[in-house]
């Protein structure tokens, strides 16, 4: 019977003094407030979330539609910061047990707020989309990851501080730290501040096509902090750091109005200056009535005799396609080339190839000697 006493005693005191003060019965009540508040949070993700996504896929608009999504993982973490709230509140802690627990619900607090200033940058995209005639997508691109970086820092530097750890002498040594990694990665900055010329001055965008120092010339697919990635035709990928775009030429192919074709297409001799000038008049209106050939003061088309060669008469061929689609334009070209053929052929004319005659003054007067194996014997 004692045993049993004692076994009671102890029983009731573990059940009243619970853990940090706090008895077995209010902490079954917090538990419970805490679970129907994850069943709340359950209802969040099914109704009003969902219900939400309805509403927002029904405009045209995509930035409520980025908005709802950005706010989804807060609107599910917010049951969770008042269920414990509530819960800690219900049950008695002891002093230091009290602190704790206050701490912890600023933790929580804290992380929520700076979680859904994190998750609104994403929204800021889109409006930053319309000043695109000052900002490069890419630029913004820029922008707001260094914005979600420096969110992400403030809050980490708020929670440690609720905490009691004082980041102003982490500070300090991670400023020496970063003195100490300047100095050794100068070539880092310099790609990243050369990066940021390039989205600034907007001197090619990703999908351009272009021609690095005469050396590289292929895709652009990514522009990072110190590199840009260019592909070349034969799919092979090219990293190459930021700094040389500010310290060597760089052609754009895709900022060109219109696709030059330049032929100096040659004409044997015997053509006479009928033919000439019927193959000329026929290209010339081959081209005028050919949409696909751009006809404006800066993309003037010519179709002239140009030059007398060692074995052609040539005939100078320019124009510009109003495509500026590779294939497209090649499209086009060998439809143009099929045409002056047959413009050749049908005025009876022949294309010149590079030819040499040798004139010979006369034969010499002795038969050539035959040579017979058996009288050399």
């Amino acid at each position: 019977m004692e045993l049993i006493n004692n076994f009671s005693e102890i029983f009731l005191s573990v059940w009243s003094k619970g853990i940090l003060g706090v008895d077995i019965f209010q902490i079954l009540i917090g538990i419970g407030i805490f679970l129907l508040f994850l069943v709340f949070r359950g209802l969040i993700s099914k109704l009003i979330i969902k219900k939400l996504e309805i509403i927002s896929k029904r405009t045209t608009n995509k930035l409520d539609d980025t908005f709802v999504q950005s706010l989804i993982g807060p609107a599910r973490f917010l049951p969770i910061v008042l269920g414990f709230f509530i819960a800690s509140y219900y049950m008695t802690f002891s002093t230091e047990g009290r602190e704790v627990v206050d701490t912890i619900n600023r933790t929580l607090i804290t992380i929520l707020i700076f979680w859904v200033i994190h998750q609104i940058i994403e929204p800021i995209s889109y409006i930053l989309s319309g000043l695109d005639k000052l900002l490069t997508r890419e630029l913004i691109g820029w922008i707001i990851k260094s914005l979600k970086i420096l969110i992400f820092i403030l809050g980490l530097a708020a929670v440690l501080e609720l905490w009691g750890i004082k980041i102003g002498p982490i500070i300090a040594g991670l400023g020496l730290f970063g003195v100490a990694v300047a100095l050794g990665a100068q070539d880092l900055f310099k790609n990243l501040i050369s990066g940021i010329m390039i989205l600034m001055e907007k001197r090619f965008t990703i999908g351009d096509v272009i021609l690095v120092s005469n050396e590289v010339e292929g895709v652009v697919e990514q522009i990072g902090f110190r590199s840009t990635l260019v592909r070349r035709f034969d799919t092979t990928p090219v990293m190459i750091p930021n700094y040389k775009f500010a310290e060597q030429s760089v052609t754009n192919y895709s900022r060109r109005h219109h696709r030059r074709i330049r032929w100096l297409i040659g004409f044997e001799y015997k053509t006479s200056i009928d033919q000439l000038k019927k193959i000329r008049d026929s290209i010339t209106k081959l081209i005028e009535d050919n949409e696909d050939f751009a006809k404006n003061e800066n993309s003037s088309f010519f179709i002239r005799i140009d030059s007398f060669s060692d074995s052609s008469i040539d005939m100078l061929v320019q124009a510009f396609t109003v495509t500026n689609d590779w294939s497209e334009f090649l499209r086009i070209k060998e439809e143009l080339a099929v045409s002056i053929k047959e413009i050749v052929e049908s005025n009876d004319a022949g294309f010149a190839f590079p030819s040499q005659s040798l004139y010979v003054e006369s034969y010499p007067n002795e038969k050539p000697e035959i040579f017979n194996p058996k009288t050399t014997q």
